[in-house]
């Protein structure tokens, strides 16, 4: 008798292979059956019309804090998801200096790069550690429904050898960049499954200053890389704008060639640049040619952010006439709001916009959220298709601005007074890989160059 039999599911295995409606059997931690099994098991599951897959393994997540006090992960574990990887990006919560200060800096750091409430962080963590190794115990004391592993992250790194100097992005002394890699070996010999830097502008701390390590000078990187390689374990995560893509990858392949230790960076695609991706990855085939091993990793789907005058982003907080609005108290922000020469003037501003303005103002990527939500919109239903269909929204109007100013303002009553009333939001995509434009041929090419990577470097997986 099995311990478990999983039965008449649609297994998906990862392989690559077909779907199989078959059976699976489980004896203590393996799977030791996969087909027509005729024993029963203690325990039997039915699994008719259901897939049955391998479980996840999220590489990119932001529990570092949660992962302390949530044996549930949640929302992963909701989705299949049974390994997180956490520490991305450059921030998390050690090692901790545990002056009262410090911990409160790394904790608005986390909040101002993820949007990560300070005050559940705050509430949550017991801060039961001060180095990495450490922290790495204190989420091993803790029972929990899927396994976890961490990176180690540069800004808690460099503001607990830097102090303030570290968040502020001074550039390190040699002796600094020492006791660094040294922190970094520490925390990998202990279990640390890598360790992460940001490099693009878009990461800040919640009091506005770029996340500390962003500036960072190749020779700090590298000395860090080096100390991976001294533990001979660990991938190098790199979060960057990759505006100057060649220097950026020459530090990153001195560091694989040199420890022999991976290097993975996300390779996405944006709206600024929207074929730089290729070349990217074209760089990752010349470093990889000459010894190193560089990953580039690539989104699935896109990336959405949601969008509304109650969330921490919107397409009209850089407008100039909404400026002396934007630290007023939520009820009166949207009464002010609500004023015919307030709205119009901010939808009357034009000029050239860039950067995060503009790509929070991208309405051909723009959709209402709906009710019930709906988390991946036909293109067809975007705000930049949608001026004639605006009742659909409830947000007539008769410019693409106005389309989204209305539709953020639905649901609020007059008076503010029911909790109930929220305003519309709208879903933001970012790009990713193969979506730009929406044009099915550029899509089949962005798969084919993808693949083509993946197959030449990791022939085992195909």
């Amino acid at each position: 008798m099995h311990d478990l039999v999983i039965r008449n599911g649609r297994v998906v295995d990862g392989s690559g292979g077909p779907a199989r409606d078959v059976d699976i059997a489980i004896d203590g931690e393996r799977i030791t059956a996969v087909g027509t099994v005729t024993e029963p098991g203690r325990r039997e599951i039915d699994a008719e019309g259901l897939l049955v897959t391998p479980g996840w393994v999220d590489i990119h997540t932001h529990y570092d804090g949660q992962a302390t006090w949530d044996p549930d992960i949640s929302p992963s574990s909701w989705h299949g998801v049974t390994t997180i990887v956490m520490g991305n990006c450059g921030v998390g919560f050690a090692p901790a200096d545990p002056a009262p200060d410090r911990r409160a800096w790394l904790i608005q750091l986390m909040e101002g790069v993820e949007d990560i409430p300070g005050t559940a962080l705050d509430e949550g963590m017991t801060w039961n550690w001060e180095s990495f190794p450490e922290y790495l115990d204190e989420l091993e004391r803790l029972p929990r429904v899927l396994d976890v592993s961490a990176l180690v992250p540069h800004g808690p790194v460099r503001a607990y050898v830097m102090g303030e100097r570290g968040g502020h992005n001074a550039e390190a002394t040699p002796e600094e960049i020492d006791r660094m890699a040294a922190l970094v070996r520490e925390a990998i010999e202990a279990g640390a499954v890598g360790f992460s830097t940001t490099r693009t502008l878009l990461h800040r701390a919640k009091d506005g200053e770029l996340a500390a390590g962003t500036t960072a000078s190749a020779d700090e990187l590298v000395g860090i890389g080096l100390a991976m390689g001294d533990a001979g374990a660990g991938v190098f995560e790199v979060a960057s704008d990759m505006f100057d893509a060649e220097g950026e990858f020459a530090w990153m392949a001195k560091i694989s060639r040199e420890t022999g230790r991976p290097v993975t960076f996300g390779c996405l695609q944006d709206d600024i640049r929207p074929e730089h991706w290729r070349h990217l990855i074209e760089l990752s085939e010349e470093a990889n040619a000459d010894g190193a091993r560089i990953v580039p990793q690539v989104a699935g789907r896109p990336a959405c952010l949601l969008l509304g005058f109650e969330s921490t982003a919107h397409p009209f907080m850089f407008h100039e006439a909404y400026a002396p609005i934007a630290q007023l108290p939520f009820a009166e922000r949207i009464a002010e709001l609500r004023r015919p020469e307030v709205r119009a003037a901010i939808l009357g501003e034009s000029g050239e916009i860039d950067g995060i303005a503009a790509f929070l103002s991208n309405f051909k990527k723009l959709f209402a959220l709906g009710d019930p939500p709906e988390y991946e919109p036909a293109p067809s239903r975007s705000v930049a298709k949608v001026p004639s269909q605006a009742n659909e929204y409830g947000a007539p109007g008769t410019t693409f601005g106005e389309v989204v100013f209305n539709t953020g303002m639905s649901g609020y009553q007059e008076t503010m007074t029911d909790p109930s009333y929220r305003g519309q939001i709208v879903v933001m995509t970012a790009a990713h890989i193969g979506n730009y434009g929406l044009n099915d041929e550029d899509v089949e090419s962005s798969r084919i160059q993808v693949a083509g990577f993946a197959a030449r470097h990791f022939p085992d997986r195909f």
